[in-house]
């Protein structure tokens, strides 16, 4: 891997600046530089939430432009749809299969897009879905669909898979941990 540029999107809540832990720590196991750079958006109301995790044996910048994502893990359907264009053309689009309403949905101002799914396949080459929620669930815990997606997000990577529980096992509280680690396997094997 010479760098990998990777934009982790979802809703506040979600999980998502655990889960960009989870790739620094990786990265740097590998002895590579990593920056990250987390933007907030309304992340206590259920907002847009958007973390840049860049890769790579130098790296000056965490923030990544249109087109310039070699990954972009989608925690909710709509954030994928709504940050796509930031991936690559031969780049990976790892989507949880869940629907979160924002604000303007809920207040009966929008409507929910149909067919998102239909749209990024008609649109991507590398779009790789399942439902993370339905996974975590059976897993005892809504908690871990971050980690259902790091386990996606780790079978599609160059990086060997102990690396990862390693990681896992450092950054994820030890309460949760045994579930999480569940939930990592979960994911890794439909990847």
């Amino acid at each position: 891997m010479d760098k990998c540029n990777i934009m982790i999107v979802g809703v506040g809540g979600q999980g998502t600046l655990l889960a960009s832990r989870i790739i620094g720590n990786v990265a740097l196991k590998q002895n590579y530089d990593v920056k990250v750079s987390e933007v907030h958006g309304m992340s206590q109301r259920e907002g847009s939430v958007v973390t840049y995790v860049k890769i790579g044996d130098k790296v000056y910048s965490p923030i990544i432009e249109r087109g310039e994502a070699d990954i972009i893990i989608a925690f909710e359907m709509l954030e994928a749809l709504r940050w796509a264009d930031y991936l690559k053309e031969d780049g990976k689009l790892l989507v949880n299969e869940q629907k979160i309403n924002p604000m303007p949905v809920i207040i009966g101002k929008e409507k929910y897009p149909e067919n998102i799914m239909e749209v990024l396949r008609e649109n991507y080459k590398n779009v790789i879905s399942l439902d993370a929620l339905k996974i975590a669930k059976e897993c005892k815990n809504i908690k871990a669909v971050n980690t259902v997606l790091i386990g996606l997000l780790a079978k599609t990577m160059d990086i060997d898979k102990e690396v990862w529980i390693e990681s896992l096992r450092e950054v994820v509280p030890q309460k949760v941990l045994d579930v999480n680690l569940k939930a990592f396997e979960e994911g890794y094997s439909r990847g």
